[in-house]
């Protein structure tokens, strides 16, 4: 299929490249404010489907609203019609159509342009989307999310005027799919199409959300990054990391026996860590009476040893990094891990709860030998 993309040098335009780069069953005529409008009709030749994502948002003369907006729209549905191209036809307006602004009357008028096509036949589906965020929107020009983004991850302040304002967000990727769907449905759209979900906060509460994700950092205690906006926004968030900033450092406790290093905390469902062990030193020794773990040999060799707390039945077991086994201990044994091997052990640790220093769930109790 031959697509046409206008505005393809744009926020939603770079995202929706790669998602059709990775198809190989699309061909791509890419429009740009480096083309003229004279270009179209031959831009159009075999096109089957055109993504219209041009447009104007922050000009310097408010004249360009009409031109950039109403203009090349009227443009390109004259030369759909000159041409015969009876393409299916997305186009992506705001939600500001419904006002009488410059930008909103531009686009009302752009709406107007290419809905006059679908009474003539042509399959149009106008979009009028909210504030859309996600990676490659530019900062400072019309993305809040993208200007908070950017300036916190480099320790730039951020302006609030309203903490307490409303803002309505559609993430980038979903509004891809939207319109892949449609691309793949081969179905005539409505007129006006929606991308959900549609996510509302305040300012104030973005703010405090992307902070959250800068501090995770230090405190190691990650947001639910899982689902949802969140997810969402921290992928954004992510995006605008300088390079230079792609790793960082957490703490490291070592001492004779070796060393422990706590990786990720997570609000509800424990933290990550791993620890080593040189040769014949054993770590543990103790019980809990509700915390669990889960533990990984990935280099070495162990012996984990239990005891139960109140019966005093004994089990013993042995793992390598060899053989990824998970070993999980039980509330009310006792246990602990011997490095058996001959080089340093190596093993990673779930914990289903944050180490709280003030009530830990940890109580000593070294495993007596058992004679054979």
């Amino acid at each position: 299929m031959r697509v046409l993309v206008t505005g393809a040098n744009g926020f939603i335009g770079k995202n929706l490249l790669v998602h059709l780069a990775e198809r190989k069953d699309i061909d791509v005529v890419c429009f740009t404010r480096e083309h003229s409008e004279a270009e179209l009709p031959a831009m159009l030749d075999g096109v089957q489907f055109v993504f219209h994502l041009a447009g104007i948002n922050r000009p310097q003369d408010p004249a360009e609203f009409t031109t950039g907006n109403a203009g090349l729209s009227q443009q390109l549905a004259d030369a759909m019609l000159a041409t015969g191209c009876n393409a299916q036809v997305v186009y992506t307006s705001s939600i500001q159509a419904e006002l009488d602004n410059p930008y909103g009357v531009s686009k009302r008028a752009a709406e107007d342009a290419l809905l006059a096509l679908r009474e003539q036949g042509v399959p149009v589906s106008v979009f009028r989307l909210p504030n859309v965020f996600g990676k490659w929107a530019k900062p400072n020009y019309n993305s809040a999310v993208a200007t908070f983004c950017h300036n916190i991850v480099n320790d730039l302040p951020i302006q609030i005027n309203d903490p307490a304002a409303v803002v309505n967000l559609v993430y980038v990727d979903d509004v891809i799919e939207h319109f892949l769907a449609l691309l793949d449905a081969k179905r005539k759209g409505d007129a006006f199409e929606t991308v959900h979900p549609v996510y509302q906060l305040t300012v104030g509460e973005l703010a405090e959300q992307l902070y959250r994700f800068r501090d995770s950092r230090q405190s190691l205690i990650t947001e639910r990054v899982g689902t949802g906006l969140v997810r969402a926004l921290y992928s954004t968030y992510l995006s605008y990391v300088p390079k230079e900033c792609f790793t960082y450092e957490v703490p490291k406790y070592g001492d004779p026996r070796g060393v422990f290093v706590e990786m990720l905390k997570t609000p509800d469902a424990g933290q990550f860590s791993y620890f080593t062990a040189h040769p014949g030193i054993t770590r543990g020794g103790h019980y809990h009476h509700t915390k669990t773990e889960k533990f990984l040999v990935i280099k070495g060799k162990a012996s984990f040893k239990f005891r139960h707390m109140h019966t005093g039945e004994f089990y013993e077991l042995e793992t390598t990094g060899e053989k990824p086994e998970i070993v999980e201990t039980m509330p009310g044994w006792t246990h602990d891990i011997t490095n058996i091997g001959d080089d340093e052990m190596i093993v990673m640790l779930w914990a289903n709860e944050i180490f709280d220093r003030e009530k830990p769930d940890t109580y000593a109790c070294p495993l007596t030998p058992v004679a054979k």
